[in-house]
């Protein structure tokens, strides 16, 4: 059997296996003969970001559903979570969503949700592997009169906006805020200012204009450096930062200083303690968080459960535990009382609320948490062995880890969609963490490059 699926669904170089055209018609036909159920008109939804390359998937997959007698519902741009959300509230058997998140154009992915709206587990994405690579696909094909249908349909976006603005209590308002949004030139270019508007803010867009070309492109969440300057500039009440399928969010407070997902967690998390809203008093966060969450979290007699790095290892242990809050430093988070996935613009609505709870300037709700000099380094790599069995990187780690102590941490992993390694170093100053992660980061390039 082949391996299509990482950590996020299927995701490469946009016209390069696996993104191609033929592979995504074999994803659409393989995923429609999966949720087919007799008796019943099955349909999946179909949304993608703003990357020049959704046109060409969007059709392939479109065209594979179809063909296993199955309706292909498209809605054209639209955030991840909102295809989760419209997948569960059309009563829709499936969701594709055609993004590759915070990657540059030339890359794109295919995501798929189930009819509750979760990422589909492991064994199902298994099992539409396994029909690909069977090649046997054109054996299952039905009858001419038995194909399916594709169709686009209106008020979608409107859908989700009334959807995310009910996630915001009626009893406040946005009314006389002013909000800078950078939407990184992605999927959430109307629908973010749309949802903030209509609750009443005063919105200033950046990177609101895609071309197929510019999504993330020094923008969005991991470039959030331009949305700070605006928020100063405009004298804001905050700024939020998503990228570019809308699942991720940094925050900016009215000082200009960058809020990572960690300290929004904090935030909220002590919020919603405080409203009887943490179920089982329990934060999920990942080996990526710093260790000031940790922390933050003990002061406020708040527990933490970790797990490995990804929103659907967040959930897993989220749905295991249940807990209402959990995510990653990256802004990705999910507060599983409100929705199936983490979603952006939700987040931010969240933030709003514990600014309104707590009656206080997004700065001052900061304070809650003292992030620890972090430094981490992304190097591309040709292959992914097994780092404890290269002596000389293992050594690198030792030596550090050992020269640390009980002051730092050390995280090496490589990443789950793309040929990277990333190194991670915490440490009491700016000057060691960084000599210490440069340290590293050399010999794995040596080693790796």
């Amino acid at each position: 059997m082949g391996k299509l699926f990482g950590t996020d669904g299927v995701r490469g170089v946009a016209n390069e296996y696996p993104m191609t055209a033929e592979m995504a018609l074999n994803i659409g036909k393989a995923t429609a003969h999966l949720f087919k159920r007799q008796g019943h008109q099955p349909k999946i939804i179909i949304g993608k970001d703003t990357r020049i390359s959704g046109y060409v998937l969007e059709n392939a997959l479109v065209s594979g559903i179809c063909s296993m007698g199955v309706e292909a519902v498209m809605v054209g741009t639209m955030p991840t979570p909102g295809i989760a959300f419209l997948t569960r509230d059309m009563r829709a058997d499936a969701g594709i969503v055609i993004s590759a998140s915070h990657n540059p154009f030339q890359d794109n992915g295919i995501k798929i949700f189930s009819h509750t709206g979760f990422k589909l587990p492991d064994e199902k994405e298994a099992e539409i592997e396994d029909m690909i690579f069977a090649n046997n696909m054109h054996k299952l094909h039905p009858s001419p009169e038995e194909l399916g249908k594709a169709y686009r349909i209106e008020g979608a976006r409107d859908r989700y906006v009334v959807f995310l603005k009910n996630t915001f209590p009626r009893v406040f308002t946005l009314e006389g805020m002013k909000i800078v949004l950078d939407c990184a030139n992605g999927a959430t270019y109307r629908v973010g200012p749309q949802t903030f508007i209509e609750l009443g803010a005063e919105v200033t867009s950046l990177f609101d204009k895609p071309n197929g070309q510019n999504i993330n492109d020094n923008c969005g969440s991991q470039h959030p450096e331009i949305l700070a300057e605006e928020v100063l500039r405009q004298k804001a009440d905050v700024g939020f930062a998503f990228d570019g399928d809308g699942d991720r969010l940094i925050a900016v407070d009215e000082t200009g200083s960058v809020l990572t997902g960690d300290q929004i967690m904090a935030i909220c998390a002590k919020t919603m303690k405080r409203d009887g809203e943490l179920d089982n008093n329990l934060l999920v966060s990942t080996v990526m968080s710093n260790i000031g969450l940790g922390i933050a979290l003990k002061e406020l007699a708040i527990d933490q459960v970790s797990t490995t790095v990804g929103d659907r290892y967040v959930l897993e242990k989220m749905q295991a535990k249940k807990a209402a809050i959990g995510g990653e430093d990256s802004g990705h988070i999910i507060y599983l009382n409100h929705h199936t996935t983490g979603d952006g613009i939700l987040s931010a609505l969240q933030v709003l609320v514990s600014m309104k709870k707590e009656q206080k300037p997004l700065s001052v709700l900061a304070r809650i948490m003292t992030v620890y000099p972090q430094k981490l380094v992304n190097i591309d790599v040709k292959s992914k062995p097994d780092i404890s069995e290269i002596p000389e990187i293992a050594a690198a780690i030792k030596k550090v880890e050992d020269a640390l102590g009980e002051k730092g941490r050390v995280l090496v992993r490589y990443s789950g969609t793309q040929n990277m390694c990333r190194v991670m170093v915490e440490g009491p100053t700016n000057e060691e963490t960084e000599t210490c992660c440069n340290e590293i980061a050399a010999v794995i390039k040596d080693k790796l490059t």
